[in-house]
């Protein structure tokens, strides 16, 4: 089966949405991942395609052109006290752009007001025939892709699935024997990189979470295990390094995450 790859925003933060396409498109990717809501992490650059008519339109002419397409829209999260309705915005566009999935992440330590919320967040994105992916994050409230699991067990929304990430997989001291109990519907893409082993402090690990990533094969995350527990599913590659950037740019690096990407993957992953 062919593998197709997406090159992930936070690879590129500083990109504008049109920057990060035309990288993606100028290294051979089949899908990029476009920050659509923003978070207002260090670097990144607001953009609001629904007002930036013209990038939007030049975004659009690029996926034409090159037949590159937009995989997701990213990241509608629950927080306290969010209004869902303010993504309806980044949905109506994403959509229009081709995307089919709403990455999702939750950020309150409200268990039932997170579960009920992303519930909300299901309904809301199916309006705009979109499915939602949860994902487990280290630094979040829901930390664990087992507690991933149970939510989706719990809401039982046609559209909701598990968004594996491999960094946070790893993080998260997740079974990948637990992981191939999983249905494959829930498996619509992944994020994948490598990283060193896990810091103790907190501090460490939102650095290398942030900034200090690894290609493919060069950290020591088993990705491959990971990945051949579930089905084979477009990859995004999130691989924020700032040392590989100031070396080969972020052009260069992009291009190189997507050659150690597929030269490990060819090899390593054939999928469950």
């Amino acid at each position: 089966m062919k593998k197709e790859y997406s090159l992930a925003h936070l690879t590129a933060i500083s990109t504008t949405p049109l920057e990060l396409a035309k990288i993606a498109a100028n290294c051979g990717y089949d899908y990029v991942s476009i920050r659509q809501i923003y978070m207002g992490v260090a670097n990144e650059v607001p953009v609001n395609l629904a007002e930036d008519k013209k990038m939007y339109q030049e975004i659009k002419a690029l996926f034409k052109d090159t037949g590159l397409k937009l995989l997701d829209i990213e990241l509608a999260r629950i927080l306290d006290g969010v209004d869902l309705t303010k993504y309806e915005e980044a949905f109506e566009i994403g959509k229009s752009l081709g995307a089919k999935h709403v990455l999702s992440s939750i950020w309150t330590d409200n268990k039932e007001y997170g579960i009920e919320k992303f519930a909300e967040l299901c309904d809301l994105a199916k309006k705009y025939d979109l499915t939602v992916e949860l994902e487990a994050v280290p630094i979040a409230g829901v930390k664990s892709f087992a507690e991933v699991a149970d939510i989706l067990r719990t809401i039982k929304k046609d559209n909701a699935g598990l968004m594996m990430d491999t960094h946070h997989f790893n993080r998260a001291n997740d079974s990948v024997e637990l992981l191939k109990t999983f249905p494959s519907e829930w498996f619509r893409y992944a994020q994948i990189c490598d990283a060193p082993l896990a810091p103790p402090e907190r501090d460490k690990m939102i650095e290398i979470m942030r900034g200090g990533r690894d290609y493919l094969g060069e950290g020591l995350i088993d990705v491959a295990s990971i990945l051949n527990a579930m089905p084979v599913v477009p990859y995004s590659i999130e691989l924020p390094n700032s040392r590989k950037v100031e070396e080969y740019d972020y052009e260069g690096h992009a291009r190189k995450c997507l050659e150690t990407a597929k030269k490990y993957c060819d090899t390593f992953v054939t999928g469950r």
